[in-house]
C-alpha cells in the first residue's frame, strides 16, 4: 500500500473479504489469497491502533505533567 493507510477503509475491506469468504463461491486458491490479504489488513489495523493508543497515552502524560507545572 503506497497510499496513506486509512483504518476505516481497511475495516470496510476486511468486511468485504469476510463476506466473500462466507459466500463459498470462490475457488480454494482465491479464498486463500483473500484470507492472506485479510490477515495483512488486520495486522496493519492492529499496528495503527497500537500507534494511536501510544499517542493518546503520550497526550495524557503531557497533560498530567502540565497540571503539575501550574
Amino acid at each position: 500500500m503506497s497510499e496513506e493507510f486509512s483504518l476505516e477503509a481497511a475495516l470496510r475491506e476486511i468486511d468485504e473479504i469476510v463476506r466473500q469468504l462466507e459466500s463459498s463461491e470462490l475457488a480454494l486458491d482465491e479464498s486463500l489469497a483473500l484470507f492472506e490479504k485479510g490477515q495483512r489488513l488486520i495486522k496493519q489495523c492492529q499496528q495503527d491502533l497500537d500507534a494511536k493508543e501510544l499517542r493518546v497515552q503520550h497526550i495524557l502524560e503531557d497533560d498530567s505533567l502540565a497540571s503539575f507545572d501550574q
